[in-house]
C-alpha cells in the first residue's frame, strides 16, 4: 500500500486525489492532509480518510477543527506555512502530492522533496519560481517528481515512445479558454463571472482566470522546461479547443506521438500514483468516432500577452519567472475582485517585470525576495489605477 500526504485537499485537484483513492482503498491510504480555509470540507475530508496529520491556513482554522473533529484528532492539527511543511514532510508517507495553488506551494514542496518524498506535482509554480533549484535538489535526494497537469502527464508519457535525445519538440495543447474568439474590445469588458466559465475544464478560480489568459499555459512553458530538460525553443504551444489531445512530443525524424483522453483530471492523478503502472478507472472511453472536429491553432500572441510575457521571462531567466508568477497572483485577485480589468493583468505583470529583475535562480532567499518585491510593486501599481 502507498501512502500519501494530500497538500490543497479541499481544492479541485486534491478532491480528484481523494476521488481517485477512494476508488481504490486497497492500494493507497491517506496520512496527512493540509488545506487553506475551506473549514468545513477538511472536517468532511478528515473523517472519511482519518490521516495522521491536519493542516489548514490559519490558527483560528485550527480552532474550528479542535473543536468539530473528535477528541482524538487534537493532538493531530496544526496550521499555517509550517504546518503544511509538516504535512509534505511526515515520516510516514511515501509520496507527497502537491496541489496547492500558487507561490504557497513553493517551501512544502520543498520541505517534502527534502524528506525523501516522491511528488506528485500539480502545483506548477514551484518549478515557475525556482526550476533549476528544485529539480537539482530532486536529483540530490534521489526523488522522482512525476506531473500530475494534464498536459505534463501526456508529454510525460509521450516521452517513453522515444529517447530523450531524439526529441526535436514539445507541443503544449490549450483549450484557449472562455475568451478565444473575443476581441481585444471585447476583452476589456470581460467579467469575472465570464473568465471563471471555462468550457472543458472544472477547476479552481485563479486557475481557471489564468487559463481565460492564456497565463496558466505560459507557468506550463516554464514548468516544462525544467520538468523535462528542454530549451525554451523547444516548447511550442497550440491552441485545440476541444482538449482532447492533452499534448504531443514531435521527435527528430519527424514522428509526433500525441496522448489522448476524455478531459477528466483523475486519469493523470490516477497515473502519476500509480506510475509505472495503469489502474482501472471505469471512466467513459474516448469516443473517436466523436472527434472529428479537432482543432488546432496558433495562439495570438496580441490578445493574449500573458504567454508572451511567459516565453519572456524564462528566457531571461533569474527571477524573473518567480516575478511573472507573483505579479501575476496579486493581479488575479485584484481582477476577481473587480478592481481591474481583465486585459490590465497583463499590463500590471509587464510594468512589475520591468520593475523587479534582481536575483539568482539558485538562491531561495532571492527566489522569495523577489516574490515580495513584485506583490508590493504590483499592489501598488494596482492601488493607483482610478
Amino acid at each position: 500500500m502507498k501512502t500519501l500526504s494530500l497538500l490543497g485537499s479541499t481544492g479541485s485537484i486534491g478532491c480528484n486525489v481523494l476521488d481517485v483513492v477512494r476508488r481504490f482503498p486497497e492500494l493507497y491510504r491517506v496520512v496527512g492532509l493540509a488545506a487553506g480555509i475551506n473549514i468545513e470540507k477538511l472536517i468532511e475530508q478528515v473523517l472519511e480518510f482519518d490521516p495522521e496529520l491536519i493542516s489548514c491556513a490559519d490558527r483560528l482554522g485550527a480552532e474550528q477543527l479542535i473543536h468539530s473533529l473528535p477528541p482524538q484528532y487534537k493532538d493531530r492539527i496544526c496550521h499555517g506555512s509550517e504546518g503544511c511543511q509538516e504535512v509534505a514532510a511526515i515520516p510516514s508517507a511515501d509520496m507527497t502530492i502537491s496541489a496547492i495553488v500558487g507561490a504557497a506551494g513553493l517551501l512544502p514542496t520543498l520541505a517534502a522533496i527534502d524528506a525523501g518524498k516522491d511528488i506528485g506535482l500539480a502545483n506548477k509554480e514551484t518549478l515557475v519560481m525556482a526550476g533549476k533549484l528544485v529539480m537539482d535538489r530532486c536529483r540530490e535526494k534521489g526523488v522522482r517528481l512525476l506531473p500530475v497537469d494534464s498536459e505534463h502527464s501526456a508529454i510525460f508519457q509521450a516521452l517513453d515512445a522515444g529517447h530523450r535525445e531524439d526529441v526535436a519538440k514539445i507541443i503544449l495543447t490549450a483549450s484557449g479558454g472562455p475568451f478565444r474568439e473575443k476581441n481585444l474590445q471585447e476583452l476589456q469588458t470581460v467579467s469575472p463571472d465570464q473568465a471563471l466559465a471555462h468550457p472543458n475544464w472544472d477547476m479552481g478560480r485563479k486557475i481557471s482566470i489564468d487559463s481565460a489568459s492564456l497565463m496558466n499555459k505560459g507557468l506550463e512553458v516554464i514548468e516544462a522546461k525544467w520538468l523535462f530538460g528542454v530549451s525554451v525553443d523547444e516548447i511550442q504551444v497550440v491552441i485545440h479547443p476541444q482538449s482532447i489531445v492533452h499534448s504531443l512530443v514531435e521527435f527528430q525524424d519527424g514522428s509526433v506521438i500525441a496522448q489522448l483522453g476524455i478531459p477528466d483530471m483523475r486519469i493523470p492523478i490516477a497515473y502519476a500514483l500509480s506510475y509505472p503502472r495503469r489502474l482501472p478507472m471505469s471512466l467513459p472511453g474516448l469516443n473517436l468516432a466523436q472527434c472529428s472536429n479537432l482543432e488546432f491553432h496558433d495562439p495570438d500572441y496580441e490578445r493574449f500577452p500573458a504567454l508572451s510575457l511567459a516565453f519572456t521571462a524564462i528566457r531571461k531567466g533569474g527571477v524573473l519567472p518567480a516575478v511573472l508568477n507573483a505579479a501575476n497572483e496579486v493581479a488575479v485577485s485584484a481582477f476577481l475582485d473587480e478592481k481591474i480589468s481583465f486585459l490590465d493583468i497583463a499590463a500590471t505583470v509587464a510594468t512589475v517585470m520591468e520593475r523587479v529583475q534582481d536575483g539568482s535562480e539558485d538562491k531561495l532567499g532571492d527566489i522569495l525576495a523577489a516574490d515580495r518585491q513584485a506583490r508590493d510593486v504590483a499592489s501598488t501599481i494596482i492601488a493607483a489605477k482610478p
